[in-house]
């Protein structure tokens, strides 16, 4: 039985390594029990069946102090800090393990952090990544703010199609054993400033903004979250609880 109930948290501001600890724990509980469950299977073949338990599903939304993180696939002279800069700027640094290249992370962003067996609800993570771009677009395009995809790239942007383009949401993750963490950053209100002291996930030829830039005035960051989980909730069809 496929569970499509999901948790919602907001923590808030939270310290990156703290909130990457927690999303650990909940990612590693939920791996713990799809290998617990698909040993019963095993070791009850050809007896009387033995119900699994169902996965938890979580969708965490929350907020950073001034940090850098940089995935698996990406190069540490993408930032373009020493650890001088670093102190200067009162941010901090961490290599992680999701995909993807640099970002940056920041107050007046959305930091999504969806940990959801996948298993749940469809087992493809390119569907997956779209449906979480396409959630962010929609929330857009309820500003009046028409966005879209860049080919070739992750991510939701505003005028893919020419020397314009611009990105307003970066996506990185994980997925082990059907398994997510890791998510999405949301440029609502953002200092922007910050990105120029990396190559924004590798790309160094493409501009970053913001909804504030966009709209011209500073947007409402908890109406935002509200907008937004109704759109993911929707798309994945998802019961939150």
């Amino acid at each position: 039985m496929k569970n499509k109930k999901v948790h919602f948290e907001d923590w808030g501001l939270i310290d990156y390594k703290e909130a990457w600890d927690k999303q650990e724990a909940l990612f590693g509980e939920t791996v713990a029990l799809k290998t617990a469950n698909r040993n019963k299977m095993i070791a009850t073949e050809g007896d009387e069946y033995q119900e699994e338990e169902p996965t938890a599903n979580y969708l965490v939304f929350c907020e950073h102090p001034h940090v850098y993180t940089l995935g698996k696939s990406g190069k540490p002279e993408h930032l373009l800090l020493d650890e001088q800069g670093l102190k200067e700027k009162k941010a901090s640094y961490y290599l992680i393990n999701r995909g993807g290249d640099i970002t940056y992370h920041g107050p007046g962003q959305v930091v999504g952090y969806p940990i959801l067996d996948l298993d749940n609800f469809f087992t493809d993570i390119h569907l997956y990544l779209r449906t979480l771009e396409e959630a962010v677009i929609l929330t857009l395009a309820d500003y009046g703010l028409k966005a879209g995809r860049y080919p070739g790239y992750t991510g939701v942007w505003f005028d893919a199609d020419n020397d314009k383009a611009r990105k307003i949401c970066a996506l990185g993750v994980r997925c082990s054993r059907w398994v997510t963490m890791h998510g999405f950053a949301f440029n609502v209100n953002p200092d922007l400033d910050y990105f120029k002291n990396i190559v924004p996930c590798g790309i160094d030829d493409k501009d970053v903004t913001s909804m504030q830039r966009e709209l011209g005035r500073k947007v409402d960051e908890e109406e935002v979250k509200t907008i937004l989980k109704g759109h993911i909730a929707e798309l994945f069809g998802m019961e939150l609880v």
